[in-house]
């Protein structure tokens, strides 16, 4: 059976890209930002997905005013790099694993989530830049990739737990798929940033921090939240981290935090990142090693037991 084994977030700055393209990674400007990411890349090396299923959000690229999806999954063999209005990036042709996501598109809708299903579609930074980052620049990329892209550009964007009940229904699908796959899930974008207005420029280090925190440890809090709240505390485009959540639902209820890493800015976002990984079912806790003898005086080893028989009395 197909399994998910981690949960990955991380920003999708398209200067992230640009910088990746022009070879600026080294600049001091950028060094920072991407000397944050190696240790991510190393964990995907030793990871070895057989799929990755990536949450992002088009910019315009696939989709238009004139057609707005609100889940938009994509089920084509593969996805050419759109034209952002300089050219496609120069980054491999995205494959696609078109059974496993005919396979959740089943499961998903019957689970009354309602998908537009894609069978050509171009993808844009909001996927790809997610990928360099934790892949590097590779001639092709070293697994199949299934798009889903959110509406978080026109109201109104599905709401924070509509997005982590959507990832509790994801979960559902691939471990329901016969093949045996490692699956890992991708939520991109955010973290607080606004890119026009009045309040053009905010970051908020200490909502996005919180946040982070929220994601491992307790994601239902993070899923009251409104769009009014988020926009509030983490600006216009900062709603975006609603795909964090889908993410974050597709995992176990209890994950292990593997690695984070923050910065700001990058362009004009706070960048955000998290590796949260599945436990291993069944795996055996190692054998406990015999106590060494207490070198305890023994008026302290008293004093031990008759504050332990208190406790008991007290509880």
């Amino acid at each position: 059976m197909a399994r998910i084994i981690a949960g990955v977030s991380s920003s999708h700055v398209p200067a992230i890209g640009a910088a990746i393209d022009n070879h600026r990674t080294g600049e001091p400007y950028w060094q920072r930002v991407f000397e944050g990411f190696e240790r991510s890349k190393e964990w995907m090396r030793n990871a070895k997905p057989d799929v990755c299923f990536v949450v992002y959000n088009d910019h315009a690229s696939a989709f238009s005013v004139e057609m707005i999806p609100t889940f938009a999954l994509g089920t084509a063999a593969e996805f050419p790099i759109a034209d952002e209005g300089w050219g496609p990036r120069p980054v491999p042709v995205v494959k696609g694993h078109p059974r496993l996501a005919s396979h959740i598109a089943q499961s998903v809708i019957l689970d009354e989530f309602d998908l537009t299903l894609c069978n050509k579609m171009e993808v844009d930074h909001g996927l790809t830049v997610p990928l360099n980052l934790m892949f590097g620049s590779p001639k092709e990329w070293p697994c199949p990739i299934i798009p889903l892209a959110v509406n978080v550009v026109q109201f109104p964007p599905p709401t924070s737990n509509r997005c982590f009940n959507l990832g509790k229904a994801l979960k559902k699908a691939i471990e329901s798929y016969p093949e045996d796959l490692r699956v890992v899930v991708f939520g991109t974008g955010g973290m607080s940033h606004q890119i026009s207005g009045q309040r053009a420029g905010l970051i908020n280090s200490k909502f996005d921090h919180a946040f982070l925190d929220n994601l491992t440890k307790n994601p239902k809090k993070l899923t009251r939240l409104s769009h009014l709240e988020l926009m509030r505390e983490a600006g216009a485009e900062g709603v975006e981290m609603v795909m964090w959540l889908i993410m974050r639902g597709a995992l176990d209820e209890k994950v292990d935090e593997v690695y984070r890493f923050y910065t700001v800015p990058a362009s004009n976002t706070a960048v955000g990142h998290i590796i949260l990984e599945n436990r291993i079912k069944g795996a055996k806790k190692s054998a406990a090693k015999p106590a060494a003898k207490s070198k305890k005086p023994a008026s302290k080893m008293k004093r031990a037991a008759a504050l332990q028989k208190i406790h008991r009395v007290r509880s």
